[in-house]
């Protein structure tokens, strides 16, 4: 009796004691998280697109006339201004050529007045029958000779006038020098010779970049508007802002895109002719929207979803819908609203009901636009 009772009685104390053990099991910890608080706040709509810096003139120097240089007015890399001297050739065979047109234009002149008092003094004579209609006529056929000379004389005048101008060469626009081609002493022809620097104007500045199609609908809607246009040099940098002066007229078949171009006053300098730029198109700003970082939603089986902390410290998945992101921000709209505190750290150990421990609290993360 005794040996049979041995094993039941042990089996009884066994099972008390598990039943003891697991009763007296510790709640696991809770999960460390980071969580950031949802709010309505203005978020722009923006496209993001890479563009290229392209200058809104370019001008290639050349000379007029030939001659050789005398002087070099500026460095090369130097910002000019329009009508600033450049270059100037040796202005004296254009200073002689211009003071002999000159003479010869005050020979013709008096060769012509005298000519057109013979032809009056002629006419005169003619009524009166003093002198023959031949020689009225050969009167007056001297006179607009003379005249015509005249006429020819003054265009010489005026063409050896704008040669000695073109000796001095000057800016025709306003802006940045390249290289310098030739330097003092070189002689310049103005047939044969490239161009002496190149100027391209930086201040104001283009960019141009493309977009999808697909977005040429809204880009036409908001047109009407002053559309913004952010661009930042790729390799880093700062960012400069501008607005949209360009929309192509077709589409590129080929790429299914719309060329665009911004304007920019550029006047740190910060975009450069050829440089690669992040461009940001801003469409329009939504007022009163939902957001929560990014960071924040969690896609899964049944769609994306937030874990919201409740007011016991544990976790409850919330579901959302995310209309569109905007840097690190997705705006959204479901199961939260504003002031709702949202896991953003530590969503991978989470689940519906666990207890959370904030990390550094009252110091939440603070959603913030790109």
């Amino acid at each position: 009796m005794s040996s049979t009772g041995r094993p039941v009685s042990v089996l009884a104390a066994l099972w008390v004691f598990a039943a003891c053990s697991k009763e007296d099991a510790p709640p696991p910890p809770p999960v460390p998280v980071t969580v950031a608080t949802a709010e309505r706040r203005a978020v722009p709509y923006e496209l993001a697109a890479t563009g290229s810096v392209e200058p809104i003139q370019t001008v290639a120097v050349q000379p007029q006339v030939s001659g050789p240089i005398v002087r070099i007015a500026f460095r090369e890399g130097q910002n000019v201004e329009k009508g600033q001297v450049l270059f100037q050739l040796d202005p004296r065979p254009f200073q002689a050529a211009l003071n002999q047109a000159q003479g010869l234009l005050a020979r013709d002149r008096a060769q012509a007045a005298n000519a057109e008092q013979e032809a009056k003094r002629y006419a005169t004579l003619a009524e009166k029958e003093y002198v023959t209609a031949q020689q009225n006529d050969a009167a007056r056929t001297t006179a607009a000779a003379s005249t015509a000379t005249l006429a020819a004389s003054q265009a010489a005048v005026d063409q050896a006038r704008l040669n000695l101008q073109y000796a001095t060469i000057r800016a025709p626009i306003s802006g940045r020098t390249g290289s310098l081609r030739v330097r003092e002493g070189n002689l310049v022809r103005a047939a044969d010779t490239g161009p002496l620097v190149t100027i391209n104007q930086i201040r104001p500045i283009l960019v141009r970049f493309a977009v999808p199609a697909a977005n040429l609908p809204s880009i036409q809607r908001y047109r009407g508007d002053t559309i913004a246009v952010m661009a930042a040099p790729a390799a880093g940098g700062p960012r400069s802002e501008g607005r949209l002066t360009f929309v192509d007229n077709a589409v590129d078949t080929a790429t299914g895109t719309i060329l665009l171009k911004g304007s920019f006053p550029n006047a740190d300098g910060a975009l450069w002719p050829g440089e690669f730029v992040n461009v940001r198109l801003r469409l329009y700003v939504q007022r009163d929207a939902l957001v929560v970082p990014a960071s924040a939603v969690v896609s899964g089986q049944q769609g994306s979803f937030v874990f919201v902390i409740q007011p016991d410290s544990s976790a409850a998945t919330k579901a959302v819908q995310v209309d569109r992101t905007a840097g690190d921000l997705a705006i959204v709209s479901g199961g939260i609203q504003p002031g709702d505190r949202v896991v953003t750290d530590g969503q991978l150990r989470l689940r519906q009901g666990a207890k959370v421990q904030i990390k550094a609290p009252g110091d939440s993360a603070r959603p913030r636009a790109s």
